[in-house]
């Protein structure tokens, strides 16, 4: 064999091996490329990762959501980003976060003052028979501490008053110059305009309310498991009429 010979031999194998190295490293490349593509992801995946973020609490670490579906930190990432993309384009009023190192849903940054209107303002559902109880105490006894509106009610007030103080309804005027120096609640003017009042002198007199003595005689009475005709509320029981039948 001559050198010609030797030479064109040594550049048939180094393109050959030049060839096999390229199909051997073109595999991991094209492995790596379609595992990041959230494109190339399955439907059921990207349904999986949103359902697990919508009932989520706290923002979910893309470790956790990675060893929930199956699938690389990378492509966690990558289909976060390509979700929040899509939602934006569709102009959606939500997306998703990456907050607290991990992923959320939260409210588009756009529809920010349509929620606050909702959070302060626009709520409509109705208050509660406890949040009118607690409404009634404070505009009828302001100004009142915390703990004199639950000694009232005979529970506990504070989350209560923090949804009346959320409405607007009820706000801090002071605060008690006794020991600890409890904050003290009042009505606001917002609640003057929902219940159509010119000022806290126009509430309805409580007397009108109370009722007269014989309906509180009643009213015990049956409370107490009596009524007329029983031997609780009309002539006590003869001996004979307690003595055991014969």
């Amino acid at each position: 064999m001559t050198a010609n010979d030797d030479a064109d031999t040594f550049e048939v194998l180094a393109a050959q091996l030049e060839t096999e190295g390229s199909l051997v490293d073109s595999d991991p490349l094209n492995a790596e490329v379609s595992d990041l593509d959230p494109t190339l992801v399955p439907a059921d995946v990207r349904a999986a990762l949103e359902a697990i973020l919508i009932v989520a609490s706290d923002p979910v670490a893309p470790t956790v959501l990675a060893q929930l579906l199956e699938v690389s930190v990378d492509t966690v990432e990558a289909l976060c980003g390509y979700l929040a993309d899509s939602y934006a384009q569709e102009e959606r009023g939500f997306t998703i976060a990456q907050v607290a190192g991990g992923f959320r849903f939260q409210t588009a940054e756009a529809q920010a003052p349509y929620v606050e209107r909702f959070v302060l303002e626009g709520q409509t559902t109705r208050l509660s028979t406890a949040a009118l109880e607690t409404l009634s105490i404070v505009a009828y006894k302001q100004p009142v501490s915390r703990a004199q509106i639950a000694s009232i009610r005979g529970v506990n007030v504070d989350g209560v008053v923090r949804t009346l103080q959320q409405r607007g309804y009820i706000a801090e005027v002071g605060r008690d110059p006794g020991p600890g120096n409890a904050a003290m609640y009042g009505t606001t003017t917002l609640f003057l305009e929902r219940i159509g009042l010119n000022s806290l002198d126009e509430l309805p007199n409580l007397s009108d309310f109370v009722p007269d003595a014989d309906v509180v005689e009643t009213l015990e009475a049956v409370l107490r498991g009596g009524d007329e005709g029983t031997p609780e509320s009309g002539s006590k029981a003869s001996p004979e009429d307690l003595s055991p039948p014969a």
